[in-house]
């Protein structure tokens, strides 16, 4: 800062100040003298001149000689006093000359220039003189001369003339403060800075000068420079100067402590750059560092599931309120269906429905979006229609009410969204694989900065990934529900009641990995009431598990019918496993159960363990053997065999049901086996329970579950008869059996009935050792059985004309609706069925 004066001027202030104050009333030297050497030489270590200074009276006699004197000439004061300068400092040939002159200066003229000085060595060195004229205390006149080297005095004048040169010249904004933080100097570089003349910075503070800035940040830093000493560098500030209102500009200051040689705190210096360039620069690349941490942050969170509205939440989840202050995501009406959306056709309308929004600070704004699970339709010439249709992202930087009437048509709307800010807007069009799938809206209206190219870019690459992730799970819905529909056809479309037992099931399909199981349950009715229960579980996933199924279940289903034990069943499907295909293995539990005897026939091919709950509570695990999956091959089955009280309940399941992670197999057993073991529930409240119980969050797995009930068969349902080894058998089996029918009511059977009783009985006697027992037993159809101890099935055979036997089971074939025999334990069984007569209601 220029504060006045010329420069000359305040060069001849800092030489010729002197370091103290000399006295006028003695002229004796004392120990105090020295404290204007001393003042002087603390400027000398700042660079300032070393003054020098002596009194002299008018008798040419010094009478007082400083310690600069002394430096600069050698001579002490001790031998200065008292002597005459001119005898003392000039050597003999040049004081005749110095005489007069000498005269003059006593004589009150003062006088300045330079002058060789002898020293005491005998050397030379040259000095600038200073006199002045002074009164003494008895009123005559002294001479007061202050002398300094004019090397030093040089070397100084070069560098306050470099400092004000730097000061002057320097490019960067220069300024210095006093300790109130007001403008002392500074150079027209900063004057140029702020747009201000350098006389309308002095004295006045940057906070009453600059108030387009953050003034009070920069005069904090200033304070603690003041009171700490440590320097700033590189403190920040930004705002609007009066050389520049219409832009925001940026500045870098550094900040140090200005101190005399005593400490004393004099003030606060700063060098002031702009860096607005830099600092922009700074922005730009801040601002690309958070879209790209908004990008990946969004990547990782974007599509997580294969569901459409989860994966429209995860977006608009990840953009708010970083990106946008409000976002939502609609989406083509076919897309939700899980169909191929078609292209928008030019006057066509669209329709789309609302299935993600999503806002920031609470601003009301939903109620200007559509509402989530509600459809829309917009005409062919709405600007909604006319993006979509282009696949191209439309822009509005600035919104006003008019713009925000063409993109809202409802004046309510377009009244709520101008009282909660909207200034700017941003359409992007979900596109994947080609096919455009709905439209992403953003909306500004806290946030200052309108949208711009950056945020259009930023845009389409999240809404990219997010249509893509949108249409994955479009397919994975299509294919799940193929499947599904694939899976669901295959199992049973209906139970048949079962005379004794009562049948509850459930099928659960996976609800969190991508695709469907192949798990299965069948019952199966048989011959003579008995029923069979078949669970099973192949391995993986997809449709070709669902097929794998389907063909299982059908050769389960064929194979349980020839009336084939559970471990035969077991054994053929087995190889049916193995032929299907290399990898396709399952698992699977069978279980015949015969209402007469109430007994139970079950094998397990690899599949987990039934669970039995008896009439008193006692549940407990089967324990039978495991077998090896199916698909393996080589493998060998065997089945037990035990018998449930009436009241008791048998359950087959998959391990769906009682497998999770972090939870052992065989907790999730002993928990269903305690679950079902509660007393007081119907069979299906036992279902519902099992599966509330055991599946809390989802399964990743298919559940599919049979449970049966015990119930006792009334006595108008069986009738048996014991045959003895002797005695007329068929006239005895037919009597019983008339008088069985006529019991039921179903005498319109008996002659059928006799006839086919006879044939079995008499085929018994022929081709076995001799029937044990005749049962009948009626159901959805009659069914007659005779068992014996033989082991080979009767057949049908050709019989020629003259033939006197050979035709029993022919007859058999003809009047029942379907006969066949089956190996037991003892023998065989031979039954036959008729059908009732129809009775409505």
């Amino acid at each position: 800062m220029q504060s006045g004066g010329s420069r000359n001027d305040r060069r001849n202030r800092g030489r010729y100040r002197a370091g103290g104050q000399l006295s006028t009333h003695g002229f004796e030297q004392t120990p105090g003298r020295d404290a204007a050497g001393a003042a002087s030489a603390r400027l000398a270590g700042h660079r300032l001149v070393p003054l020098a200074t002596a009194l002299v009276d008018q008798d040419a006699r010094i009478l007082h000689w400083s310690q600069e004197a002394e430096a600069l000439t050698g001579w002490p004061a001790g031998q200065a006093i008292g002597a005459h300068p001119i005898r003392l400092l000039l050597p003999e040939e040049d004081r005749a000359a110095a005489d007069a002159w000498f005269a003059r200066l006593v004589a009150g003229h003062g006088w300045s220039g330079t002058h060789p000085v002898r020293r005491r060595d005998g050397s030379t060195v040259e000095l600038e003189f200073h006199t002045y004229p002074i009164a003494g205390p008895d009123g005559r006149t002294l001479l007061l001369a202050t002398a300094s080297d004019t090397d030093v005095l040089h070397e100084v004048e070069s560098d306050l003339a470099i400092l004000d040169g730097f000061f002057d010249q320097s490019p960067i904004g220069l300024a210095v403060y006093d300790t109130d933080l007001r403008f002392v100097r500074l150079n027209e570089a900063l004057a140029r800075i702020n747009g201000l003349s350098v006389e309308e910075h002095l004295g006045r503070r940057i906070s009453s000068l600059l108030p387009g800035i953050n003034a009070a940040e920069i005069e904090n830093v200033m304070r603690q420079v003041l009171a700490t000493g440590k320097p700033v560098v590189d403190a920040r500030s930004h705002g609007r100067v009066p050389g520049d209102p219409r832009r925001d500009r940026a500045w870098s200051a550094s900040y140090f402590r200005l101190e005399d040689s005593t400490g004393k705190v004099l003030g606060v210096s700063s060098s002031i750059i702009d860096v607005t360039e830099r600092f922009r620069a700074e922005a730009r690349a801040s601002r690309a560092q958070e879209r790209l941490t908004l990008l990946a942050a969004a990547g990782a969170r974007i599509g997580t599931t294969l569901d459409l509205k989860r994966t429209a939440e995860e977006m608009v989840e990840a953009i708010i309120p970083k990106f946008a202050d409000f976002a939502t995501v609609d989406l083509l009406e076919p897309v939700l269906r899980g169909e191929e959306p078609a292209p928008i056709q030019p006057g066509r309308p669209v329709q789309v429905r609302a299935v993600a929004v999503g806002e920031a600070y609470g601003s009301g704004l939903t109620t200007v979006s559509d509402t989530v699970g509600e459809t829309t339709e917009y005409g062919p010439h709405r600007v909604y229609t006319q993006c979509l249709r282009s696949g191209r992202p439309l822009l509005k930087p600035h919104v006003d009410e008019e713009v925000l009437r063409g993109l809202v048509p409802d004046p309510d709307r377009v009244a709520s969204g101008v009282a909660a800010g909207i200034h700017s807007y941003l359409l992007v069009p979900l596109i994947a694989r080609g096919m455009v799938l709905g439209g992403a809206e953003f909306v500004r209206t806290r946030n200052p900065e309108p949208f711009g190219a950056a945020d259009v870019a930023l845009a389409e690459e999240l809404v990219a990934r997010t249509a893509l992730a949108i249409d994955n799970a479009r397919l994975y819905r299509r294919e799940r529900e193929t499947a599904l529909t694939l899976q669901r056809s295959l199992l049973p479309q209906e139970i048949h009641r079962t005379l004794g037992l009562e049948i509850a099931h459930r099928y659960l399909p996976s609800s969190v990995v991508s695709e469907v199981g192949g798990d299965w349950f069948d019952v199966v009715p048989l011959s003579c009431g008995r029923v069979a229960l078949v669970v099973g579980d192949v391995m993986g996933h997809g449709i070709r598990a669902a097929a794998t199924m389907g063909q299982l279940r059908t050769v389960a289903r064929t194979l349980a019918t020839l009336d084939l034990p559970p471990e035969q069943v077991l054994g053929r499907l087995d190889e049916t496993a193995s032929a299907i295909g290399e990898g396709q293995f399952a698992t699977c539990v069978c279980a015949v159960y015969d209402p007469v005897d109430r007994s139970v026939v079950v094998c397990s091919a690899g599949h987990l363990p039934p669970v039995r709950v008896d009439p008193d509570g006692t549940a407990h695990v089967v324990d039978l053997p495991s077998g090896v999956p199916l698909g393996v091959g080589g493998g060998t089955f065997e089945s037990i065999e035990f018998t449930l009280p009436p009241g008791a309940t048998f359950a087959l399941y998959t391990d769906g049901l009682v497998e999770r992670r972090g939870r052992d197999l065989d907790e999730g057993i002993g928990l269903l086996a305690r679950t079902l073991a509660i007393p007081g529930r119907t069979l299906e409240e036992s279902c519902d329970a099992a599966l509330s119980t055991l599946v809390t969050d989802g399964t990743e797995d298919d559940i599919a579950m049979i449970m049966a009930r015990v119930l006792p068969v009334p006595a108008d349902r069986i009738a048996t008869l014991l045959l003895p080894s002797e005695g007329p058998l068929p006239a005895r089996a037919r009597r019983f059996t008339r008088a069985t029918l006529d019991a039921w009511g179903l005498s319109a059977l008996t002659d059928y009935a006799e006839l086919v009783v006879s044939e079995l009985v008499t085929n018994a006697l022929l081709h076995a050792d001799a029937p044990r027992r005749l049962r009948i037993f009626r159901d959805r159809t009659l069914t007659l059985e005779v068992s014996d101890v033989g082991g080979q099935p009767p057949r049908l055979r050709s019989s020629a004309e003259e033939d006197e036997g050979g035709r029993g089971i022919h007859l058999v074939s003809e009047l029942a609706h379907r006969w066949g025999s089956r190996p037991t334990r003892h023998g065989k069984v031979v039954w036959a069925e008729i059908e009732l007569p129809y009775r409505p209601g």
